[in-house]
């Protein structure tokens, strides 16, 4: 007798694939410290293990959760290994994977207050609690003139930023887009140069940076006066407080003072360092805020949240609406007519939008912010252990401060010697490190941030890097 066809919609098997796929995460969490880093695997390998073409039939459940560990596992890099410490971190956490199932669970699409009011309503109120656990501007909350919203990533609400500028310097000088200027650090993200291309700025300044890769106001003001002397408008500068490469950070107060001056839109990366705000010891990093007019942090690199999930505020909401609203027939409707609700396909560019609120409302609620500080405050503890590592070791030299977690380093020989060394790092199995290159030198990252890595890593890696050196 052929056994009975497995049927996709029948909750009583996904209750119990359910609790099996949520048996499989934990081990799989649980276990990864006995797997390397970064699986090896070639490229090709994983398609290799696929059927050509997609099954006509449906599979059991137990099929699909065996080719996990068959064909997804091993050809994975683990970037929830304690012993990652590369790039910047993919946070996440036990509640925010509890959280993004709820989330896909309930598969409403939150473009609209009426296309699902709770959606919109937790994720303006949980936003506003950020604004008074990172002791940003007052004025951000979503009860006042400024507010936030969640996108996918920083680089999403850094071109979103631009386009705004763009509309904004457009109906105030009617310049067109040709003629307008945008100012970043040469250590910006490469968000910065793409966005401005893909919002149609010609013109992309990178400005000169300090022995700390810190961008030098002087260079801001000097770009500027050229700029305008040339004919030029200036428009839109992005100020970086924690740096992909070094988290360097820039001076937001000046900045923010020279481009009020001379009216031009001031957005503020904070990415990676956003989530140590929650910490009031670091928050004079980024003094200034007060004059700027859009900024962006990503729960979803330290704040034990999984992506996507990154906050933009503005602090000012009207020129953003003006700029992104289209209000086609079908949605119209009478709560966003009334003027009481926000809608927040006006607040970035795609209309469907998923309930990302849910998983960072699920973390703030399951480590209470005390929680987060202490996660926040041990990896930056554990960072200087590293940083001491560096410092005492005859054969290598730091590159730029540590002001968070994360050290960048060289070893005395040279570039060679430096690429060698992450290589013997990277090739132990136990850790993973990247390297990234500034002004010809080429120089070691380790970022601290992996949810689940314990001090006894990071004694470990210190031991890895002074053998390897």
């Amino acid at each position: 007798m052929r056994p009975a066809t497995p049927d996709p919609l029948d909750l009583e098997a996904f209750r119990r694939h359910g609790h099996s796929l949520v048996d499989w995460i934990a081990d799989y969490l649980g276990n990864l410290d006995s797997r390397p880093v970064c699986e090896t695997v070639q490229p090709g390998e994983v398609r290799a293990k696929l059927p050509s073409r997609a099954p006509e039939q449906p599979e059991p459940f137990e099929a699909v959760l065996a080719d996990l560990d068959r064909v997804v596992v091993p050809g994975l890099a683990h970037w929830q290994h304690p012993g990652w410490l590369g790039y910047f971190p993919a946070a996440s956490s036990p509640a925010s994977v509890l959280g993004e199932l709820a989330s896909a669970g309930f598969g409403v699409v939150g473009m609209l207050w009426s296309s699902s009011p709770a959606a919109t309503e937790i994720e303006s109120h949980v936003l506003d609690w950020l604004v008074d656990l990172l002791g940003v501007p007052q004025r951000w909350k979503t009860t006042d003139v400024g507010g936030g919203v969640l996108q996918s990533g920083a680089s999403a609400s850094t071109h979103t930023m631009l386009v705004v500028a763009r509309e904004v310097c457009r109906k105030r000088t009617g310049t067109v887009p040709d003629d307008m200027v945008v100012y970043t650090s040469k250590e910006a993200h490469s968000s910065v140069d793409k966005g401005a291309r893909m919002a149609g700025y010609r013109h992309l300044r990178l400005l000169e940076t300090d022995a700390e890769f810190a961008v030098r106001p002087e260079s801001f003001v000097a770009a500027i006066e050229a700029d305008r002397r040339a004919g030029l408008v200036p428009t839109f500068v992005c100020s970086t407080v924690g740096t992909t490469g070094t988290t360097a950070v820039d001076p937001v107060g000046p900045i923010a003072e020279i481009a009020r001056t001379e009216q031009i839109w001031h957005h503020v990366d904070a990415a990676y360092a956003g989530s140590a705000m929650i910490c009031e010891e670091f928050r004079p990093h980024q003094d200034g805020l007060e004059l700027v007019d859009s900024y962006t942090f990503n729960p979803h690199k330290w704040l034990a949240t999984n992506l996507d999930c990154s906050v933009m505020w503005v602090a000012d909401r009207r020129p953003l609406i003006e700029t992104l609203s289209v209000l086609p027939p079908y949605l119209r409707n009478e709560a966003s007519a009334s003027g009481q609700v926000i809608d927040y396909r006006d607040w970035h560019l795609p209309l469907d939008r998923p309930f990302r609120a849910l998983k960072l409302w699920f973390v703030l609620r399951s480590f209470g912010a005390e929680g987060l500080r202490r996660l926040i405050r041990s990896h930056v503890a554990w960072t200087r252990r590293i940083v001491e590592c560096i410092d005492r070791h005859p054969n290598l030299e730091r590159i730029a401060p540590s002001p968070f977690a994360l050290v960048a380093f060289v070893h005395r020989e040279g570039n060679e010697a430096t690429d060698d060394l992450v290589g013997r790092v990277n090739e132990d199995g136990r850790f993973y490190i990247t390297a990234s290159e500034a002004d010809g030198r080429h120089y070691a990252r380790i970022v601290v941030g992996s949810t689940w890595t314990t001090e006894a890593h990071i004694d470990s890696v210190c031991d890895l890097i002074d053998k390897s050196a």
